[in-house]
């Protein structure tokens, strides 16, 4: 599980996949969010402004050219 310290009172959840190098580009970002490949704390998340606070839990599941499933686990914290 990857830390992602923060130090606003949130983050949307497309910045979040950008800020955390999960993906290149907010396209991509909101591609992946509306496929349903995104959780948030266990939930299929299709916001792609959710506002993700500290405390919450980001998975993130993207299939591979190869059939299989790349996942991060993203444990947000407020930084300070």
């Amino acid at each position: 599980m990857k830390k992602i310290f923060i130090e606003t009172e949130f983050i949307k959840l497309d910045q979040l996949l950008k800020f955390a190098e999960i993906v290149d580009s907010g396209g991509f970002a909101k591609l992946i969010i509306a496929e349903e490949y995104v959780l948030v704390n266990g939930k299929v998340c299709t916001q792609r402004g959710k506002k993700i606070m500290h405390d919450d839990l980001v998975e993130i599941n993207l299939p591979t050219d190869d059939g299989d499933v790349e996942r991060h686990k993203l444990k947000i914290i407020k930084k300070g």
